[in-house]
């Protein structure tokens, strides 16, 4: 499967007002800032979301942003595999705030959530540490469950996945509300 075209922050930013742009973050992202006029559809809920994203990119171009990149390019791929021509946003939305773009925020959101990287970074740096301090403490065998986590962040490097983050994007904080994924589903199907 090809790399689906990137758009840097400039093109997008002078493109905004013609682009369908859907977020693949977790809704807690989401509310953290996101692009101008952008729909929140968490990556794992892209396939849920195929019809009226097919009926949306008939009427124009789709562009999908993560944080940084790689949950777009995954979404793009699932879209592409569906027949849905889709771009992603170069270096995703730390680029677009890193260029002076502004980010927008839903309006009365309250939960400011951490990016999905940095939930693994402190998930990840507790087991180890954990595991480590127990294997010190309790008995070595504990430090398994580091070398487990080390293991873990070394596949995910090497295959572009990361099974942490899928696990913890089933957490209440980073799962949408029913009603905020129908109202982007609707507002899809109204483009």
């Amino acid at each position: 499967m090809t790399t689906p075209p990137t758009l840097d922050t400039d093109e997008a930013r002078s493109r905004i007002h013609e682009l369908t742009v859907i977020d693949v973050r977790t809704p807690g992202e989401y509310a953290s800032g996101h692009l101008p006029g952008a729909l929140n559809i968490p990556l794992d809920r892209i396939e849920r979301a195929l019809e009226d994203i097919r009926h949306a990119a008939r009427r124009g171009d789709i562009l999908v942003v993560c944080a940084s990149g790689a949950r777009s390019e995954n979404a793009c791929k699932v879209l592409a595999e569906n027949g849905i021509a889709t771009a992603t946003l170069a270096g995703g939305t730390g680029a677009w705030a890193a260029e002076g773009h502004d980010l927008h925020h839903p309006e009365g959101a309250s939960r400011a959530t951490w990016a999905m990287e940095r939930q693994v970074r402190l998930t990840a740096g507790s087991v180890v540490l954990l595991g480590l301090l127990l294997g010190f403490l309790v008995h070595p065998a504990f430090q398994l469950i580091s070398a487990g986590i080390a293991a873990g962040l070394v596949f995910s490097a090497v295959t572009n996945t990361c099974g942490m983050a899928v696990m913890l994007s089933k957490l209440p904080h980073n799962r949408p509300r029913g009603a905020d994924l129908d109202a982007a589903l609707a507002a899809l199907r109204s483009r």
